[in-house]
């Protein structure tokens, strides 16, 4: 029996999830499913950066390093320019390819500082979520060790540890999870990481309005299990981490079209490594703050969330396991001055933006996924 169910978004809005404690087995699918038909291949042009006003008298320092857009497997960057063309260097920061300025003056002045490009993207998917060919946990470590020590580490910034696969209770959870499968099949145990992830935590934005980012020991936390991007995807990794399968942050925007209004917002999601050049050199995409409703929602949470990168993806930066790139990750610019009044605000604009394709996603009985045109 074919299903038809709509396609659910990205999660921006605070929704209130049921949260279960299941941690047993989900067999997935017994039956086919089509979603309703989504861009699937667009093209816009986008500007980002900060707006930074200076006024008053007195020395400051402004240094700010811009990630240039990353192009993944499906996308392309095209006409990209500086929207400040003074006191920048280009760099390289742990792979990561970065516009920086460094402003010191004493003149009052308004700066605006960052990027604009051209963009196209499609979606991006593993079409076998059997797991089939995936590496085994064991054969990660021994057979790709660079990786293994690189992205199974704790991560800290000025000594919070945000990413800790060494909590007692994420890793009890995550080995339980383990055992219940009866699998080292790093695919289907961080695909059942996922699941656990998205039965017992919530999508929500922080109560303090500050923005600060939440380390995964509070996310776990029984009487927390909520967070917005950053924490959800900061406990997801720290699952993976726990038993071994390397995973890692990755930061950017998430590109959006309803009713006719393009926005673009900050966002960040994972990849989990499961080796032998399945996805991205082994490397799949994983969305933690995405939203499902009705009765089958966490098999369309993995239907449309695990191993998918949809087209309106676009990443920024890919954290390099470091305590250094993490920092980098989850930093701003760094002002410094004295006697001048300086103000900074974040601005992100959508333009040209052109939906090329729309498709359904489909998932036969055999958790094998395709996009069919509409």
């Amino acid at each position: 029996m074919n299903k038809k169910i709509i396609f659910t978004g990205l999660i921006f809005i605070l929704l209130s999830l049921s949260i279960s404690g299941c941690m047993e087995y989900f067999n997935l699918n017994d039956e086919s499913t089509t979603y309703e038909s989504h861009p699937t291949s667009i093209r816009y042009k986008i500007s980002y950066g900060y707006f930074i006003n200076c006024s008053g008298t007195g020395n400051y320092k402004i240094l700010y390093d811009c990630d240039k857009p990353d192009e993944y497997i499906t996308s392309k960057i095209s006409s990209l320019k500086l929207l400040y063309n003074n006191y920048y260097d280009q760099k390289t920061l742990f792979n990561n390819e970065i516009i920086s300025w460094n402003i010191s003056e004493n003149v009052e002045n308004d700066y605006k500082l960052g990027i604009t490009a051209n963009i196209d993207t499609e979606s991006y998917m593993v079409t076998d979520l059997n797991g089939n060919n995936a590496a085994t946990i064991d054969e990660i470590q021994n057979n790709y060790p660079d990786i293994y020590n690189q992205y199974t580490e704790k991560q800290s910034v000025d000594n919070l540890v945000y990413i800790d696969p060494y909590n007692t209770e994420i890793k009890l959870i995550a080995e339980n999870v383990l055992n219940q499968i009866n699998s080292n099949n790093s695919f289907l145990a961080a695909k059942e990481l996922f699941i656990w992830l998205k039965q017992n935590t919530e999508y929500t934005i922080h109560l303090t309005g500050d923005g600060s980012v939440q380390p995964a020991s509070q996310t776990i936390k029984p009487n927390c299990r909520k967070g917005d991007c950053d924490d959800l995807s900061f406990l997801y990794i720290s699952l993976c981490r726990s038993i071994n399968i390397p995973a890692r942050f990755i930061r950017g925007f998430l590109v959006d079209e309803d009713n006719g209004d393009v926005n673009a917002v900050a966002h960040a999601w994972v990849e989990v490594f499961v080796g032998n050049n399945i996805g991205d050199k082994g490397w799949i995409p994983v969305e933690c703050a995405g939203i499902a409703t009705g009765e089958d929602k966490i098999k369309t949470e993995v239907n449309q969330n695990f191993g998918v990168e949809r087209a309106g993806h676009l990443r920024l930066f890919t954290d390099e396991g470091s305590d250094e790139s993490l920092n980098i990750s989850i930093s701003g610019p760094l002002v410094q001055y004295a006697g001048t009044v300086i103000t900074m605000s974040p601005f992100v604009n959508i333009d040209n933006y052109i939906i090329i394709e729309e498709k359904e996603l489909f998932i036969d009985e055999n958790e094998n996924r395709i996009y069919k045109a509409v």
